[in-house]
């Protein structure tokens, strides 16, 4: 296996901290220096000038959601800016008006916040998918296969979290809507890893631009298609009632709306940097972590897709079997280590996921997989 190079200058656009090696961008994201620094100038002018700043505040955010919409192909007036996923999934799911005898789809590998959102509201099936199932037609098989007539809607992972996989593909889109069912896209790791986030037209999707499309924490796009949009709830009552979809439900009177004003900062950066050049770079480091931990005891690689800056491989049966045990590991990783990844659990024994990023280099793999090895075989 040949290492990939080093992004020129991109381990100068972040600041984290020297005391671990950040291969879990996939989690919180980072946000590069120029970003913050504009962040920063925004709270500055709310501080200046209060009465000033939240009276211009919702032009301001219509004048974000635009400048977003328009680097992820979204139309502006379907799209509003949100705190993030797990905001973005209950808003959706309110507006479907669910009853306790709807069928809400999900599969084993959602993230726990969203499925939880649908157990509120609604019966949810789980699809169980096997980490190891061999490619996106083996899922849109296995997600065709659960429907019931009493399915309403399918809340589904563009990309899932905690194994790196495509989930939500165009194709299994289609023909979710053909059978009549409403699909609701968890595109959290989307935008800014995905040239095109937003394929497939599903009725609802939502993601992060706090990962991979470099905002501030505290800034989502929900996007709905044009059926659904005035049944959207405002989480509360705003001063742009009367303005509908999206302005209702962005403006939220005192709230700090600074990262998602700061939001299209990040995308801007990433287009200056290229984003086919850092996606490429991206995924080729991941692939090359997710090489040198496969080659340990124990190890499993699984499938893969070169779109992703994200690997998942399962860990040596016996660990990471429940959410208790992988936190342990991840926290035992992080202090005696020295390396932030994710370690997601699975009955059995569960897996790991390393992310690349531009501020990442080959040798943190490196040493990551030979730290790893003594830890594993002394369990």
């Amino acid at each position: 296996m040949t290492a990939p190079g080093a992004f020129p200058g991109g381990a100068e656009l972040f600041r984290l901290g020297p005391h671990v090696a950040h291969l879990n961008h996939g989690s919180f994201g980072a946000v590069p220096v120029p970003v913050a620094a504009a962040h920063r100038r925004l709270v500055e002018q709310a501080h200046a000038d209060p009465d000033a700043f939240f009276l211009g505040v919702p032009d301001r955010l219509a004048e974000a959601r635009t400048r977003i919409a328009a680097r992820l192909g979204a139309d502006p007036e379907g799209a509003a800016l949100v705190d993030n996923a797990t905001e973005a999934a209950n808003l959706a799911l309110d507006a479907l008006r669910l009853t306790a005898d709807d069928e809400v789809l999900v599969t084993d590998h959602g993230y726990g916040t969203v499925v939880a959102a649908a157990g509120r509201r609604a019966r949810v099936t789980t699809v169980a998918l096997a980490p190891d199932l061999p490619d996106e037609e083996a899922v849109r098989k296995a997600v065709l296969a659960a429907l019931t007539p009493r399915t309403r809607v399918a809340l589904l992972d563009q990309i899932s979290s905690p194994t790196a996989r495509f989930i939500a593909t165009p194709g299994l889109l289609a023909d979710l809507a053909e059978r009549g069912v409403t699909t609701v896209v968890d595109g959290a790791h989307a935008p800014g890893m995905l040239a095109e986030p937003l394929v497939g037209g599903p009725d609802f999707w939502f993601g992060n631009l706090h990962k991979w499309a470099y905002a501030p924490p505290g800034s989502a796009l929900l996007v709905v298609s044009p059926a659904h949009r005035e049944r959207v709830p405002a989480p509360v009552p705003s001063w742009e009632d009367d303005r509908g979809f999206p302005r209702a439900l962005e403006y939220r009177a005192t709230v700090d709306y600074t990262g998602r004003l700061a939001a299209p900062e990040g995308l801007d950066l990433l287009a200056d940097l290229g984003p086919e050049r850092v996606r490429a770079h991206n995924s080729a480091l991941a692939g090359y972590g997710a090489d040198l931990l496969a080659d340990l005891p124990g190890v499993t690689r699984l499938p893969a897709d070169d779109r992703l800056a994200m690997r998942a491989l399962r860990l040596p049966s016996g660990f990471a079997r429940t959410p208790a045990e992988a936190a342990a590991l991840r926290e035992e990783i992080a202090a005696r280590l020295g390396f932030r990844v994710l370690i997601w659990p699975w009955p059995g024994g569960g897996g790991i996921r390393v992310c690349g990023q531009i501020y990442n280099v080959p040798e943190e793999y490196e040493r990551l997989a030979a730290a790893l090895r003594p830890l594993l075989d002394g369990r």
